[in-house]
């Protein structure tokens, strides 16, 4: 069935994809609110809020909430992001109306109790604990800091134990009733749904929120730099590169989305092979390319000992620096056929497809059909992604992000050189 959309008096889209075939079904709401929508003060209030709006409602105890729909064997999840929150709820096809007055309920009602918020400030503090725990998630939170310093983009979802700790009931509020309105959010589902029974029960939950457009997040601008967290005890180096990627909204993403698949995406592309494979510096070596409404970063992370540290970069350079020239079909058509795989069998799971097309109306104002993205991914040249590798690797600020056992690590300025890419300022 194609995906269907409706919009709602106050702004708010219920889109929706019917799967026939299946008993039950994902339905969530997306909002297109996440941590780059703070201001300072509120780093981390995003996150704090997804949690707080589990802790009860004027109708529904904290514990009510899970057990209503575990009862139907159902689960409900949230999760925030740099550029969107979701809520979101999987279930049996009949239980579909308790599953989407559950999400109204939690995003109308809650009261954000000054007891349960004390109590889930402790369980955010562990959870930045345990991060900061992780050599490979810190290192991830250190480029995006160099990437796009002093900026909402640059901060860490979870917030800082400070600013976590000085949250209240009333910041919390604020922070919603600025956010959270029907033209940035979107009610989505997939599975054993009928479209039109979506939309009644959307515009029930739903409707007391108002149609208020919701000012755009501070314009990214990328920088580059470089941290470096030498942690001698630490047995394995966390390394990332990165580099500025492309928008969701830029004609050339795919490419980029292309060009991270070929040099690291799976166990043929050019890094695992060489750096892996033939030469055995690292177990973990990958490339990745992230989107961002007005910017991206594309990076290359890699995790290896202190020993073969110093081996390690140039053996990355070299393959990133050769990309831009002898690229081939070949390896295009894998790489192309890995992307149409992943794009296709993510439409045979209700939630996946509930999120994508959740995320394809908040950023691009409507769902994208399969045969438009597989179009666009055909379309894409050899010399198309030669050029990406050649403006990717030689007309940005390098960045570089690194944890452990690094004080051998090639200097920034070095890797700038050898790429013949401008140093950071």
């Amino acid at each position: 069935m194609p995906v269907q959309m409706t919009t709602l008096d106050n702004g708010l889209t219920v889109i929706s994809e019917e799967m026939q075939h299946l008993k039950s079904a994902a339905v969530g709401v997306w909002v297109g609110a996440g941590s780059r929508s703070e201001t300072q003060d509120q780093h981390g209030i995003s996150h704090m809020l997804e949690h707080m709006a589990f802790k009860g409602t004027k109708s529904r105890s904290a514990r009510d909430i899970v057990e209503q729909i575990e009862a139907v064997g159902g689960e409900v999840n949230a999760s925030t992001g740099l550029e969107n929150t979701a809520y979101y709820a999987r279930i049996l096809q009949e239980d579909l109306p308790l599953a989407v007055d559950i999400l109204g309920d939690i995003l109308t009602e809650s009261v954000f109790d000054g007891d349960e918020l004390r109590r889930e400030q402790h369980v955010i503090l562990q959870e930045i604990g345990a991060a900061h725990d992780m050599p490979e998630d810190r290192v991830f939170d250190h480029i995006q800091e160099q990437a796009f310093p002093d900026q909402p983009l640059g901060r860490t979802i979870l917030g800082t134990p400070q600013k976590v700790k000085a949250f209240t009931p009333a910041a919390i509020h604020d922070y919603m009733a600025g956010h959270y309105h029907g033209p940035s959010m979107v009610l989505s589902a997939a599975g054993g749904i009928k479209h039109d029974e979506l939309v009644s029960l959307g515009q029930e939950a739903f409707s007391k929120f108002s149609d208020t457009e919701v000012e755009a997040p501070q314009r990214a601008v990328y920088a580059g730099g470089e941290s470096r967290d030498v942690q001698a005890d630490l047995m394995e180096a966390q390394v990332v590169l990165g580099f500025e990627g492309k928008s969701y909204k830029c004609d050339d993403f795919y490419i980029a989305q292309i060009l991270a698949s070929l040099l690291g995406g799976g166990m043929s592309s050019r890094l695992f092979q060489e750096v892996r494979e033939k030469r055995g510096l690292c177990y973990s070596v990958y490339a990745f390319h992230w989107g961002f409404a007005d910017s991206g970063l594309f990076g290359i992370h890699a995790a290896t000992g202190a020993e073969d540290l110093e081996e390690l970069m140039p053996v990355i350079l070299g393959e990133l620096m050769r990309s831009a020239d002898d690229l081939t079909l070949e390896e295009l058509n894998r790489s192309r056929a890995q992307i149409k795989a992943g794009l296709l069998m993510s439409m045979e799971s209700p939630s996946a497809r509930a999120s994508q097309i959740a995320r394809q109306k908040l950023l691009f104002g409507r769902p994208l059909s399969t045969k438009e993205l597989v179009a666009t991914i055909e379309a894409i040249s050899v010399e198309d992604v030669r050029r990406m590798a050649g403006e990717l690797f030689t007309q940005s600020v390098p960045s570089m992000a690194s944890v452990g056992p690094v004080k051998n690590l090639m200097p920034l300025d070095e890797v700038a050189t050898r790429l013949g890419a401008p140093k950071p300022s």
